[in-house]
Formats: C-alpha cells, structure tokens, sequence
C-alpha cells in the first residue's frame, strides 16, 4: 500500500492564492487551527516538529497513519500511459524527472511549486498547442525565466502488436525564434508525426472529457450539452461513432436542404400556377390580338404592290398622251411655218442689234474706266503737292523756333558771365546746426518729460482702475454675504482659486460652448432635506465637489486647452459627460429600503442640473447609495451585507462592502468610515466681521482713488506747459532750417555757374547746326514739288483725251440703241399680225411640256414603288417571313389599293376595340412561366427521389449509431447514479434527442437534496461545489469505458466543502485504481486501528516519488510494481493534480502520489531528498512515543 508523504497543508486562506505564492516547507511543524472531522468536532492536530502531517494521535494518545494497509499493486501500464516524464528549463523547472505510476497519480504540493507544470508539458510533450492549456499563447513563454532553450522528454507505455521499445517523445522548446522541434525514439521527427503516434493510442489532449488543466476547468463547466456529447463520444466511443454522427448531421443538413428547396419549389410551382390561370384568358384575348396585328403587319407591308401596278398603268398612259401631243405640235408647226418665218427672221436682226448694243456699251464701260483711273491720279498728284507745301512750311516754322532759342541761349550765356565775375555768396553751416541742435535738444528733452509723465499717469490710471475693480468685486462678496449662491461662490474661492478663476471665465464665455458647461457641484447642486447634509457631503470627495461637467468632446477639449494653455491654471477638474440621469436607475425601489434602515437614496436628496448629477452618480454611484437616519443595528446589516446594496451612509457612519467573488459568494469586506461635518452645503449667518472689514476697505480704496485723481490732474498740467515749450521752440527749429536751406541753395547755384554756362554753349552750337541742316532739308522739298508740278501737267493732258474718247463712244451707244428700238418696232408689228397662230402654238407646247412633267412624275412614283417592293422581297428573303410571302402571293392581281386600305383601316379599329398593353410582353411571360412550370415539376419528382433516398440513408446510420449511443449513455447513467448515490445524492444522464442531430446533447440530471427533483446540471440552480462534484463524478462515470490510455484533471476539488471532497476522493480511489468493494470494505477505511509499533513494521511503500524543480538534476524513487491480488481490474492511468489534501483519505494499492518539493533552498543533488527516508524516521519516532 502507497504512503503519501504531504508537505504541511496551508490555511484555507492562503490556498485561494494563486501559484506563484510562497508555501511552506514540505515537511515541518504544523500551526494550522483545528480541523472538523466528518462527525463535526474539532481535534487539535499533533504540534510535534518531528512528526509528518500523515501521522496523528487518537483520543487514546495512538499514533494512527493516513493510509490503508500496505501491499503491493499488480497494474502495469496500459499502452500510450505516460510512464516518465522529464524536463529541463520548463516553466519554473531548471530539471525534474516524473515517474508516474499506471493508475492514479496524485501530484500534490503548495501552490507555486509546478504542479501544473507537470499539466503544461505534457500537452506540449505531445504536440499540442498551447491554446489547450488556457494560458500563455506562444510556446516560448514556457521556457523558464533567463534560459533560451526548454525541453520536454515524454515516455509512453508501448503495444507490444507494435513497439518493440517504449516511444519517448522529446520537444525542444525555442525561445528567440518561438519553434518547437520534435523527434521520436532519438530520431528527427514533426509535430504532425507525433499527433499522429498519440492519435494511435487514443490520446485526446483536445477532449476536455480526457485532458481538463487548471485553466480550462471553467471552460469545461461552461460547455453546452452539444459539445458534451461529442466530447464523450471521443471519450468513450470508437471513432466509427463519431463518424456516424457526423454523417448523420451531414445527412439532416443535406435532408433539410433538399426539403428547403423542395418546399421553395412547391411554393413557386403554387404560385406560377395560380398567376397562369389568373391570366389565361387575357393571353387568349392578346393572342387574337396578335393575330389581327400580324393580319395589319401583312397588309401594310403588301401596300407596294397593288400601288406599283396601278403606277405603271398611270405611266403608260400619259406617255401615250405625250406622244399624241407632240405628234400634234409638229403639224402645227409646219402649218404655221410661212407666216412665222418673217417674224423669226426680224427677231433674229433684232437679237443681232441688241448684242451691237451690249458691245457698245462695254467699250463705254472702259473708257469710263480709264477717265476715272486719270482723275485719282491727278487728285493723288494735287494731294502730295499738299503734303509737300505743309512739310516746307513746318520746316519753316521750326526754323523760327531755333533762330528764337540761339536768340535766347545767347543771352543766358551773357547773364551766365556777368554772374561767375560777381562776387561768392557766404553761409556759416556749422553755426546753424550748432543752434538747431541747441533747439532740438530742448525739444527732446521736453518730450521725454512728457513721456515720463504720461507713464506716471497711466500707472496713476492703473492703480486707480484696480482700486475701482477691488471696490466693485468688494460690493460683489458684500452683496454675495448676503445670498446663498454667492457664499457657495466665495467656498468655492476659498477650496479652489483655480477653479473659481475657470467658473468665473466660464459663466461669461458660456455662448462659446456647443452646450451649456455646468460648474462645480459645490455651486451647481444643494441638498434638499438639510437633516442629511452631513450625509451626503461624506459621499464626495474635494475632487469631485470641483468638477466642472462639459456635454461635448469639442467642448472638454476647447475649454481643457483654454484653462490649462491659455490661463495656466493647474488645480482644475474637469470630466466630459454623454450619459443622462435616466441611465442611472437604482437597483431596488426606495419604497423597499424600510427593512434596511434606510429613508432613501442618496440622489433622492440632492438637486442640480441633470448633466451634474449624472456626473455624480457615474463617480459616486448615487443611484446605488442608500441614506439613513439611523445607525444601522445588527440585524440590519446583515440584510445589507447579503441584499443588492453595496454602499449606505447613517448618521454616524459611512460603509462600503467589498465582494471577492474569485473566493465565493461569501467573501465579503466591509469599510467603515465616520461622516464628517458639513462645509458647503449649510446655511450660515452673514459674517458681521467680513463684512465690516468689506466697507472699510471700500471707503480706503476711494480715498485712494480721490488722491491718485489729484495727482493726475498735476502731471497732466504740467504735461500742457512743457507741449507749449516744444511748439515754440519747434518753431524756432524750422525758421532756421529754412534761412539755413536758402543760403545753401544760393551757394549751390553760384558753383555750379561754370557747368551751366557749358551746356548753354553747347546748345547754342547744337542750335546753329540745326539752321544749316534746316536750309538743306528745304531745299530738297523744292526739287521735289518741282516734279511733282510736271507730272500734274501730263495728267492733265491724258484726262482731256480720255473724256474725248468716252463721249465718242457715248455717240456709238446712242446710234446702236436707236437701231434697236426700230427692230422691236417691226417686231411686235408682225408678231400682232400673227398673235393667233402663235398662241396656238404656245398653247401646244405647254400641254407637251405639262405631259412631259406628268410622265416624269409617274416614272419617279413608279420607280420608288418598284424599290419598295424589291425592298419587301429582300425582307421576305432575309427574314424568311413566309407568312408576308404567302399572303403576297395570295392577293389578287385586280385588287385596287383603295381597297387594301380600307381592310386595313378595318382591321385597325377592331384592335382599338381591344384592350391595348404589353401583350407581348405579358405572352412571353406566359410562355416563359408555363417553361418554368414545366422544370419545377421535374425538379420536384427529383428531389422527392432524393428524400426518398437521404431518409434511407438517415435510417440506415441512425439504426446502428443510436443504439450504441443509447447502451454507452446508459452505462454512463448506472455509473454516475451510483456515484452520486455513494455521497447521499442522486443522478442519472440521458440523451436530448431532437429532429436535428446537431442539438443532440448530453444531458444530466442531479439532486442534492431529499426534498428536491432531478434537476439539470446547470450554472444557474448548483453550486459552484455542487457543480464540481457533479463534474468529477461525470468524469469517473466515463473511466470504465474510457478508450483514453491516460486522464488529467487539474484541482477540481476547488470550491468543494471537506465532506464531498473526501466522498469524492474514495470514490475516485476506487474506480481509478479498479478495487471491487473499496467503499464497503472495512479494511479500507480511511484510519487505521493499529495500537502499536509492530503493525507499521508490515508496511511498505509501493512508490514514493520525490521530485526535485529547482536543482540541476532530478531523481525519483521507485517501488517496483508487484504482483496481482484479487479484487483488482486493469484501469487507464490518472492524474489528480490537488494543492491540498485532507486528513484520513482512502488510498488503494496501485495509487501513486508525487510529491512537488520545490524552492530555493533545494539541494543541488536529488538523492538527498528522500521522502523514505522520512517516513521511516517518523516510524522509528512513533514506536519511541508510544513506548514511552
């Protein structure tokens, strides 16, 4: 029988903190308070520093063991059972070896040590990610602290069919580059090989039901009945039985998505149907209007053919008519030849006359020409004389200007000399800018004085205008002393000189904002009921009496940049607040807080702006604070203390309960507070003295303001003399500079004399050349307008026989115009004489010339209608229109097309009878529905096929897949009744079936009370401790027909109450290590009755694991594994990972416990720690005791 040595147990306390806490040493003395039994009485546990926690005294003074006789366990490892497993620099191990035994394995230390570790590395050790463990998420977290490297060694139990050596699996765990590396029996391997070897003994590390670490523990509670089912499948069930589910939801799926769309089609068939008769007759009624459109379509594209046959005949017989005509004039024309003859010919002398005329006229028209061309030259001529007489003259005019200038320069030269012989003007400069100095410097002088005094003025001014704005903010608190708002303002002066500065800024500027800016609650709100001032002020802290409260973000960050850059005003609060009151209801209804103690809540008594107080209850949640008026007795605190409110306040004290729902519903804490006096919110007599000290400061600082008036008035005087002083003396300054520019400038003009007189001789001599090169220019112009006198003279000439020559030709006009009016003369004599014969004649002409235009005409008409026909044929041939063709050919020869319009127009007002619409469209829709109808009744004998078959094959799997699940279920039920039978409770579980088998759920059924039904197991009606128990007995029911070679459950006796945890630990004993009759056998009962010395020396120790994590090496001892005894069947390997355990357990052979002895103060070498070792001294002890 397996002793397990246990390090010192903590305190209930100090076992809720987390792993990275300190413990105590493994083996000491023992300061732990009384224990409860299971019968409720409290023993005083053993204070001997040299006795193990495992040995305890009776009420007679005997020593008794925690353990069942000892013996030895013929379990082995079952194949893919974790026989050893070795790490270094993993997690908080620097190397440890675990050796665990083939059935249940209690891995037991103080929080901190690494138990879960163990949990950690064997996930990892078997290539599973980290996501499965429920804490860091990248494998190179898990190397210890300072190391780059971490390995993980891992050696399973083989099958012999298969292994001729156990596998060991090694991960190699990077840090820098976040890798793992895997190799198998020493040889280079991947992640997805070693899955694979684990997947072949059955290893589920992914199944809650066979892999539950520490993290995921909440995460398995939290699992719907859903995932339950399919994680026992895997659990317990082949894998044929999970692919069968899965193919039966694959099948429903399939089968509900046939019968979707079977009943989508049904549906629309229904519908197509309904719209198909519903139209019927209207598609009949448009079919026959088509038919009598087509008949219109036919007959308007026959129209051609009756016109082109009644064009050509029209044709024929006007050019018949034509020809008759014609036939006529040409004997007409040979009657009347003779007597036309002389008028023809006297018509032909007349066109010869008139063309003599035309000739004539022409020659006229050039001569015309040729005299005008003559007189524009002649005028071109007299114009340059013009230009010619005007140029000479301007060089005239210009040489009287230059002989007036030589005239004039001549006497400037003169005056020029007669001024160089006089004598040179004097001035003394520096005497006048010695006196203009003088003058300025008094000026200077003057102002700067008046600066001076201007500046004493100003300050005059400013000490005068603070004096006025100290009197007025004085008569401000004077009027302030007298109203509440304004001693609520001058507290707010008093707490805060920043805050008050910003309300002040703020209350001016409020149009700047989006939305209103609230000041402090300290000026903003009051109390309405002053009984509970004190009360309500011991709710806020000074922060929080000084918040201002802004509506917007822009209006926070505009009035934030404004206080702090802009002012520099440090001590400001300031909160932006989106929320309204009515998002802060209180938990309960205040008629409820009688039973409390309480009158109200505490936003019941206070008002303010609703942007305010929603501030308040958003910080101080006054919503959810109770207020009273009493002290609270006993009674009612312990309602408040188990009831929804959180925080009250009486008359004597505030409290505040602290909940730590990590360590239960009832982990509470209370802090109590005194309430404190009111500052703000009271109502106090006006301060005589302040107000006294107001009125004489007032009446100070207007005497002030009366002298420093006096004194403004003597500065500004003085300021008037010394303005006067610099106008005279500025005077002064310009008279001189103005005397002093007069002689400077008749100095300049005597010097430059010299330079004056050059340039004037200069210009005298540039002034004569001119008058020579003038003399030359007027000569030229006379040559010129000598010339130019000649060429008028010719001209002249020319124009006189120019107009000579046109008056001949007029004369040559005349005499050809008289000729022709003699031969229109005899012309129209003769044409009178045979008017007669000549108008018959005409009259011909025109009826063959109006034939003419009738035969072109009907040629034209029978032309387009030829090409309108060949047209028809083309479209006929193109488009294959045999109903056009056919009805073509059908018309009669004879038809007129008179009568083809009226049957057409016929036809067209039976349509107009009709009603008009998208018939087209509507017949196309009804032929494309009747389609549709067509395929949806083939779609729908298909899919009933398809039903037909997915019912089948949904049949086919169900009846061989339900059962099983049925029988495996069942089993799981008798073996979680039993358990929970075993603790006093009941339970059974069963399969939800519903239609879908994807809501096909586990489901367990729990009663922990005589009095109550069956319940489900949920988060809502258990206990946390209920719903562990529940939990571990599920997972127990599933170890007899678990396919798993190991399990791992990592501290689900938290939250468990001493009596279940030690029920469920035997239970756990016993179906785990496969002893028939554990519970009811009296030799297994958890305390032995062995009075003495000798009975301890039968004992000895299966396996006492001792492991070593913070040295270099570790080391183990082990027991050998014994032979079989009776009553004992082969079991899965389990791993229990528990950081306490209680007193007087029940153990079984097989059992192994592995002891985490981990520290700082480890010894380097592992074989010095032997837990043996320690037993055996202990035992050596216990015989002295119980000698003596």
């Amino acid at each position: 029988m397996p002793s397990a040595v246990t390090p010192q147990r903590r305190s209930r306390e100090s076992s809720l903190d987390e792993e990275g806490s300190q413990s105590s040493n493994a083996v000491g003395s023992s300061t732990k308070r009384a224990r409860i039994n299971l019968n409720g009485d409290a023993r005083r546990t053993s204070q001997s520093p040299i006795l193990p926690n495992g040995y305890r005294l009776n009420d007679n003074g005997v020593l008794q063991q925690e353990t069942l006789r000892a013996g030895r366990s013929k379990s082995k490892h079952q194949p893919g059972s974790i026989v050893r497993v070795k790490l270094a620099n993993f997690v908080t191990y620097t190397a440890v070896e675990f050796l665990p035994g083939p059935t249940l394995n209690m891995v037991i230390g103080p929080n901190g040590t690494g138990k879960s570790t163990l949990v950690c590395a064997i996930c990892l050790g078997l290539g599973w990610g980290p996501q499965h463990l429920g804490r860091a998420k990248d494998v190179s977290e898990f190397v210890k602290h300072g190391e780059q490297e971490a390995t993980i060694e891992i050696e399973l139990a083989g099958d012999p069919k298969r292994h001729r050596r156990k596998p060991v699996i090694k991960c190699n765990i990077k840090r820098e580059n976040n890798k793992s590396t895997f190799s198998i029996d020493g040889k280079p391997s991947n992640k997805k090989a070693v899955i694979e070897l684990c997947r072949s003994f059955t290893i589920q590390i992914d199944n809650l039901c066979q892999f539950l670490p520490q993290d995921k523990v909440v995460e398995f509670a939290a699992m719907t009945p859903v995932e339950l089912l399919r994680s026992t499948q895997r659990a317990v069930a082949p894998q044929e039985m999970l692919d069968m589910h899965d193919e039966l939801k694959e099948h429903r799926q399939k089968q509900r998505s046939i019968q979707a769309k079977a009943q989508a089609d049904q549906d629309a068939l229904d519908n197509l149907e309904n719209r198909q008769r519903m139209q019927a007759d209207d598609v009949q009624r448009m079919r026959d209007r088509e038919v009598i459109k087509e008949r219109v379509r036919l007959m308007e594209a026959s129209r051609p053919f009756p016109a082109y046959r009644e064009a050509k005949v029209r044709f024929e017989k006007a050019k018949d008519r034509k020809k008759e005509a014609i036939d006529e004039l040409a004997k007409l024309k040979e009657e009347v030849e003779p007597s036309l003859g002389a008028v023809n010919t006297k018509e032909a002398y007349r066109r010869q006359i008139e063309a003599v005329v035309n000739g004539r006229r022409m020659v006229v028209q050039d001569a015309e020409k040729t005299a005008d061309n003559i007189d524009r030259k002649l005028q071109a001529l007299h114009s340059r004389k013009g230009e010619l007489e005007a140029e000479a003259e301007a060089e005239k005019n210009a040489g009287r200007e230059t002989r007036k200038d030589i005239t004039r320069q001549q006497g400037i030269i003169a005056t020029l000399k007669r001024r160089i012989d006089e004598e040179q003007p004097d001035l003394d400069i520096s005497g006048y800018n010695e006196r203009i100095r003088g003058k300025q410097k008094a000026i200077d002088e003057a102002a700067q004085k008046v600066m001076e005094l201007k500046r004493q003025i100003g300050d005059i001014s400013s000490r005068g205008q603070g004096r006025k704005e100290r009197i007025l903010q004085a008569q401000k608190e004077l009027q302030n002393l007298e109203s509440q708002a304004g001693q609520r303002e001058n507290k707010l002066r008093q707490a805060s000189q920043d805050t008050f500065k910003a309300w002040e800024w703020i209350k001016e500027h409020q149009d700047e904002f989006e939305k209103p800016v609230f000041g402090p609650p300290m000026v903003e709100c009051s109390v309405t009921d002053p009984k509970y001032v004190d009360q309500i002020e011991t709710l806020l802290q000074r922060g929080q009496m000084l918040m201002i409260t802004c509506q917007t973000k822009n209006d926070f960050k505009k009035l934030g940049d404004i206080l702090h850059g802009r002012m520099h005003l440090a001590e400001i609060n300031m909160q932006h607040m989106t929320g309204t009151l009515a998002d802060f209801p209180p938990p309960i209804d205040r008629d409820q807080l009688g039973p409390y103690g309480l009158t109200g809540w505490a936003l019941d008594y206070i008002t303010g702006p609703d942007p305010v107080m929603a501030m308040l209850c958003a910080n101080v949640r006054l919503e959810r604070t109770g207020v009273g008026d009493q002290d609270t007795t006993p009674e009612q605190f312990e309602l408040l203390q188990n009831g929804p409110i959180e925080n009250w306040v009486t008359k004597r004290s505030s409290y505040k309960i602290v909940r730590r729902r990590e360590y239960g519903p009832s982990a509470t804490s209370t802090n109590v507070r005194d309430v404190r006096r009111a500052q703000v919110w009271t109502n106090q007599p006006i301060d005589m003295r302040a107000k006294r000290d107001l009125q004489e400061n007032i009446e100070g600082w207007s005497g002030e303001i009366t002298e420093l008036k006096s004194e403004a008035a003597t500065a500004q005087k003085e300021i008037e003399e010394l303005r006067d002083t610099i106008r005279e003396t500025g005077d002064e300054v310009r008279n001189l500079q103005t005397e002093k520019a007069g002689k400077q400038k008749m100095l300049s003009e005597f010097r430059s004399l010299p330079t004056k007189l050059a340039q004037q001789e200069e210009k005298l001599a540039t002034a004569q050349q001119s008058i020579s090169e003038l003399r030359q220019r007027l000569g030229q112009i006379k040559e010129k307008r000598d010339q130019l006198t000649q060429e008028r003279a010719e001209a002249a000439m020319d124009y006189v026989a120019a107009v000579e020559t046109l008056q001949a030709r007029h004369l040559e006009v005349y005499e050809a115009e008289i000729m022709i009016i003699e031969a229109n003369s005899d012309l129209a004599r003769l044409a009178e004489k045979n008017a007669a014969q000549k108008e018959m004649l005409e009259l011909r002409e025109r009826e063959v010339q109006h034939l003419d235009k009738e035969v072109k005409e009907l040629r034209e008409i029978a032309t387009r209608l030829v090409k309108k026909v060949k047209e028809v044929l083309a479209l006929i041939q193109e488009n294959r229109d045999t109903a056009l063709d056919a009805h073509i050919k059908a018309m009669s020869d004879e038809q007129p097309s008179e009568k083809l319009e009226e049957e057409i127009e016929s036809e067209k007002a039976r349509l107009e009878l009709m009603h008009e619409g998208n018939d087209r469209g509507v017949i196309k829709e009804f032929e494309t529905r009747e389609k549709k109808i067509s395929t949806l009744k083939s779609n729908l004998e298909s899919l009933r096929e398809e039903l037909e078959q997915a019912g089948e094959r949904i049949q086919g799997v169900r009846e061989r897949w339900e059962p099983e699940l049925d029988r495996l279920v069942g089993l799981i039920s008798r073996s979680f009744g039993e358990n929970m039978k075993e603790i006093g409770c009941a339970g059974e579980v069963g399969v939800s079936k519903e239609d879908d088998f994807e809501n096909w759920s586990i489901k367990i059924l729990v009663k922990f009370r005589e009095t109550e039904p069956l319940t489900a197991l949920d988060s809502h009606r258990q206990s946390g401790g209920e719903r562990a128990v529940s939990t571990i007995f599920y997972l127990m029911s599933l170890q007899s027909l678990t396919r798993s070679p190991f399990r791992v459950v990592d501290e689900i006796n938290q939250g468990m109450d001493p009596r279940n945890e030690r029920l469920v630990h035997r239970r756990m004993v016993g179906i785990a290590c496969g002893v028939d009759g554990l519970l009811n056998d009296s030799s297994s009962s958890s305390f032995s009755n062995s009075n003495g010395a000798n009975g301890a020396n039968d004992r000895s120790f299966d396996s006492v694991t001792v492991v070593n994590g913070d040295g270099d090496d570790g080391g183990a001892a082990n027991g050998g594994e014994g032979g079989g005894e009776k009553g004992v069947i082969p079991q899965s390997q389990y791993f229990l990972i528990t950081p306490k355990l209680l007193p007087s357990l029940t153990y079984a052979r097989g059992m192994r416990v592995l002891c985490i002895a981990s520290g700082e103060h480890m010894p380097e070498a592992a074989e010095k720690v032997d837990f043996r070792g320690c037993v055996d001294l202990a035992r050596g002890l216990r015989r002295e005791v119980v000698v003596r």
